[in-house]
């Protein structure tokens, strides 16, 4: 009796115990974290963690998460949770500054339109009509809302990223101004005839929408504080005053996507009356600043690439034909960075005529190739395109003997002014220009680094590379056939925001597939492969025979065959029927090779680990009792 009212009391004790550790941990452990995963996809990064830490004022994250809808669809499902678990992380180190919602949205509730009128997507579950919610709303102090309609799956590996964003947007909610400084007419040309002005480039028009442009001159003392971040496409002979202005822009911590080219297709300039035989200029470089930010650029030449030409129709002297232009490229695949927000998820971007970036020697600076040419490419002159007016005619002498130039690339790090003997001398006419005593000190190095994209090519912002407008009901829409737009979209809003959110990049691939299991198959499918392979090429060359057979002039048809045609003929048949059963066995056995897989690992996860837990205890057990005898 004794010994079964200790044993009570014990398990008694032992229930108290563990309620309390409970209450405990949840108390006092609750920001404590343990990531496992190979990717670390649950740690947020060191500058998701600064933007947090410097919220001023709350943040509501509402996650509409249709838990019980997604049941039938696992993918949707296990997702939603991660992208919850994730949020917890930011809310635990948001020092109370953000609060987090996990709205499930029933259908026909009043969350359901409270979903719908933030924007957020309706998913559809099934082909009754059912449908679900996976999507992410913030609001700030001011009621501004900033929505991710859907949190794609397929998107995994940008979810910190954009959810940052959407939270840096939020604690800085005033519309960012963007500087143009431009040489080829992308805001809009001279009016026509009828005294229309020619619009905006499409891709300058789309970007309109997301930002403040402001046009600037191209002779200025300075460039305002209220800019963060400047645009430059095709800067000729820019004066040394604005080249300064634009080095101490960039040295305080101002961004700047640069746009040169080699050869701008969309630049015409009017021939120089003094000299109308002169090839015209149509070619940038803005070669002092590139130089001290550690950017290497030829403005002579054009980078190729045979496997990603544009192939364009040419009228030759042998009629119309359809051949591939060097120097127009179709940059996908592996010539995009993958790993860089501004191009991860581009699927293709159009170039034309475009130059070479490389790093200068003993350059300071980091260098990310964000488009490249493939691993056969080349350079050509940039007079022999002008000149050679045949694309046939570009592919003599040209040499494949280079690999993965880099056509856009982010530049980031230390960096010197490229005007260390101090300011320019203002120019005499210009009479605006501050006084001597009335300019800011000159900024030598950046403090806490810079960050730029620059660009080797301007075409690709121009509507014939990417763009074609279509008119529906009266209107003229887009319809685009490449990111361009995408790229000088997604580069504007990566730089406009501060270096914690530039630094974020991609985390990894979020499923984890299992390896075991695709190399048991793929070994599989290869022998399956490789006997159907042999299987057909016998079965050709025995049907090539028979029908030279039946052709014979001397032939009455299969029912004449010779006894010995006949027996190879039924040899065949024979090698047929057991080479279909050894491929049946093949796949039997991948079938039963991945079975046998999945029970170990489910006896592993269901029936040993409990085990190991248990035969743990079972000897703690032991030990105590040892020690208490």
């Amino acid at each position: 009796m004794t010994t079964r009212t200790q044993t009570l009391s014990s398990l008694l004790v032992a229930v108290v115990l563990f309620v309390s550790l409970n209450i405990v941990t949840n108390g006092v452990l609750t920001s404590q974290r343990l990531d496992l995963t190979e990717n670390r996809l649950y740690t947020l990064s060191e500058g998701s963690r600064n933007i947090l830490k410097n919220l001023e004022d709350p943040i509501t994250l509402r996650f509409y998460y249709s838990a019980r809808q997604f049941a039938s669809t696992p993918e949707f499902q296990t997702y939603g949770k991660r992208v919850r678990d994730l949020l917890q992380e930011y809310v635990a180190a948001a020092n109370g500054k953000l609060v987090l919602q996990v709205i499930e949205p029933e259908p026909f509730s009043d969350a359901e339109d409270q979903a719908v009128g933030y924007g957020i997507e309706q998913l559809p579950i099934n082909a009754t009509g059912e449908v679900g919610y996976l999507g992410l709303v913030g609001t700030n102090m001011t009621d501004k809302e900033a929505p991710i309609a859907f949190l794609n799956p397929d998107r995994a590996d940008a979810l910190e990223y954009e959810v940052t964003k959407l939270i840096y947007a939020l604690a800085n909610p005033k519309k960012r101004s963007v500087g143009v400084i431009a040489d080829l007419p992308v805001m809009g040309g001279k009016p026509d005839e009828r005294g229309n002005p020619a619009p905006a480039w499409t891709s300058i028009h789309m970007l309109q929408e997301f930002f403040d442009l402001k046009t600037l001159p191209r002779d200025l003392p300075a460039i305002d504080a209220d800019i963060d971040t400047l645009l430059l496409v095709h800067p000729k002979d820019l004066p040394q005053q604005t080249l300064y202005a634009i080095d101490q822009f960039v040295l305080r911590g101002g961004k700047a996507l640069v746009f040169v080219d080699p050869l701008a297709e969309e630049d015409r300039p009017e021939p120089d009356p003094r000299n109308p035989m002169a090839m015209p200029k149509t070619d940038s470089t803005l070669a002092p600043l590139l130089a001290a930010w550690g950017i290497s650029f030829s403005s002579d030449k054009v980078v190729a690439d045979p496997e990603a030409a544009v192939r364009v129709n040419f009228n030759s002297e042998r009629g119309p034909s359809e051949v591939q232009y060097l120097p127009w490229l179709m940059l996908h695949g592996e010539r995009i960075n993958h790993d860089d927000f501004i191009t991860n998820h581009l699927q293709g971007v159009n170039v034309g005529s475009a130059g070479l970036l490389e790093p200068a020697k003993d350059a300071k600076t980091k260098f990310v190739p964000l488009l490249r040419t493939g691993p056969k490419s080349g350079l050509l002159d940039r007079e022999a395109i002008v000149v050679i007016r045949d694309p046939n005619a570009l592919h003599e002498g040209f040499k494949a003997d280079r690999s993965h130039l880099a056509v856009a690339a982010r530049v980031s790090g230390p960096a010197s002014t490229a005007f260390p003997d101090g300011p320019p001398a203002p120019a005499a006419d210009a009479a605006e220009s501050p006084k001597a005593d009335e300019q800011a000190p000159q900024i030598k190095e950046a403090k806490d680094g810079f960050n730029v994209i620059v660009v080797a090519d301007t075409d690709l912002l121009a509507d014939r590379f990417w763009v074609r407008m279509e008119r529906f009901l009266g209107m003229q829409v887009p319809n685009p056939f490449a990111n361009n737009a995408d790229f000088l979209i997604n580069a504007v809003d990566n730089l406009g925001g501060n270096d914690d959110l530039i630094s974020l990049r991609s985390r990894g691939v979020y499923a984890r597939p299992f390896e075991v299991v695709e190399r048991i198959k793929r070994d599989a499918e290869g022998q399956f492969r490789e006997r159907e392979k042999a299987l057909q090429a016998k079965l050709k060359d025995t049907e090539a025979k028979l029908k030279e057979l039946r052709q014979r002039p001397d032939s009455g048809g299969e029912s004449l065959l010779s006894p010995e045609q006949r027996k190879e003929m039924e040899m065949f048949r024979k090698e047929q029927l057991a080479t279909r059963k050894e491929l049946r066995t093949v796949q039997h056995e991948l079938g039963r090779n991945i079975e046998q897989l999945g029970t170990w690992l489910k006896a592993i996860n269901i029936g040993l680990v409990p085990l190991l837990v248990a035969l743990l205890a079972f000897g703690a057990s032991v030990v105590r009792q040892r020690r208490s005898a």
